[in-house]
């Protein structure tokens, strides 16, 4: 069983930065993908960007070329630096974890959020 854990959430001004940190914890098999999503108040929950054990990335078009995701592999954790932030960024920030199966990816844990918002 794998268990996510997140923090690095708060209150921030637009146009500032935040850095947030998941960590995994239990029997992860090797390659897999790690993500990040977010729930705004009356909308649904979105991808913001997820990385492979690979290295691999990918983006909404939304947070491209201001948040970048990161990984330890070795920690199994990743980290969601996010810069340039808008007040439409304001959401609860998620992380998963997904094992690679013959069909695809599958989520095998979701860590239990952290609130991110973007005032001034």
């Amino acid at each position: 069983q794998v268990q996510l854990v997140e923090s690095g959430g708060g209150l921030v001004q637009p146009g500032g930065s935040l850095r947030l940190s998941c960590a995994a914890s239990g029997t992860i098999p090797s390659f897999n993908r790690m993500g990040w999503y977010r729930q705004a108040p009356g909308k649904q929950r979105e991808l913001v960007a997820h990385i492979t054990s690979a290295g691999r990335t990918n983006y909404a078009d939304s947070v491209k070329g201001r948040f970048t995701i990161s990984r330890d592999s070795a920690k199994n954790a990743v980290g969601l630096q996010m810069t340039s932030l808008k007040t439409e960024d304001t959401a609860i920030y998620s992380c998963n974890i997904e094992i690679l199966r013959t069909w695809g990816f599958e989520v095998a844990a979701w860590g239990p959020g952290t609130q991110v918002t973007v005032s001034s």
